[in-house]
């Protein structure tokens, strides 16, 4: 299973239910790495995105405990326990867990890599992601060059966590 994130220096991941920043490149990156792929999200997340609508070309997973929330487009799970049943029909490589704050922290354990666009800035933020390079198991394998968008500098990170579950 993969986490893919844009954070701010502090790990900060969003304020008031919306991103950061908005990076044309960073959005291309989590296109690239999600289209045809499964994405697990929270309720908030999924009402966060455009139109309050699934990601296209996708399997749209969303974590709730409402009853009564239905979105069409999507497959909609109840608790912990029904979402990793969902998800043991899908190949882990194939998974990727993008948001909120609640479901990272739920699914940072099961997750081998973590896709981090990491923002040199800070932002008034509301919702966290763990620090990475601080969490046991967790280590920097990769890191791209630097990257610039109207002032702002960014780098694409990854993370492998030798401690998941095997694939």
């Amino acid at each position: 299973m993969n986490l893919i994130a844009s954070v701010d220096a502090d790990w900060g991941i969003g304020y008031q239910g919306q991103l950061l920043c908005h990076i044309p490149e960073d959005m291309r990156w989590f296109k690239e790495h999600t289209t045809g792929k499964v994405v697990v999200m929270g309720r908030a997340t999924l009402e966060s995105l455009p139109g309050g609508r699934p990601l296209p070309q996708r399997v749209n997973i969303v974590l709730t405990a409402d009853n009564n929330f239905f979105a069409p487009g999507c497959t909609v799970v109840r608790s912990p326990e029904q979402l990793l049943e969902e998800l043991e029909r899908y190949a882990s490589d194939d998974i990727y867990v993008i948001g909120g704050a609640s479901v990272y922290a739920l699914l940072m354990p099961y997750c081998h890599y973590a896709y981090i666009t990491k923002v040199e800035q800070r932002f008034p933020a509301d919702r966290h992601l763990a620090n990475l390079d601080q969490q046991p198991g967790w280590s920097l394998v990769s890191v791209s060059e630097e990257h610039q968008h109207e002032g702002l500098s960014y780098r694409f990170c990854r993370y492998q966590n030798d401690l998941s579950p095997e694939e």
